[in-house]
């Protein structure tokens, strides 16, 4: 069974058991996430297409970590099955600005890490 949610003006598919990174929400870590505006529940040969959403469809998920700092630097804090991860978790790309005028001296080297949230989805009720 998934599902495929909107939100953060991004659209998800989402699965029982997985994670996945979304833009920064205000719950905190441990907090209950529900979301409302599912597209489409597909389970098993049974198959509902919202026009625009499914009427009664939700997700809810339960928030493991905000922010956007790498979550390797605070292994002490995380759960057993955050740290099963395969690979560094948590850790978004960061984008690089960088403006240069040649033969002026003008160089402005910038970054940006976007905030995220990762949500482990609980159930998803069609």
């Amino acid at each position: 069974m998934y599902a495929i949610i909107a939100t953060g003006g991004k659209q998800y598919k989402v699965e029982e058991g997985r994670f996945i990174d979304v833009e920064l929400l205000p719950e905190e870590k441990d907090q209950t996430v529900t979301f409302d505006k599912v597209l489409i529940v597909v389970n098993g040969d049974n198959i509902s297409v919202g026009t625009p959403t499914v009427a009664s469809a939700t997700v809810t998920g339960k928030v493991i970590v905000s922010g956007r700092k790498w979550i390797t630097r605070l292994r002490y804090k995380l759960t057993p099955e955050e740290l099963d991860q395969k690979g560094r978790p948590g850790l978004q790309p960061k984008v690089i600005i960088y403006k240069m005028r040649p033969k002026k001296h003008y160089r402005r080297k910038r970054g940006h890490r976007q905030p995220f949230t990762r949500v482990l989805i609980e159930s998803i009720k069609p």
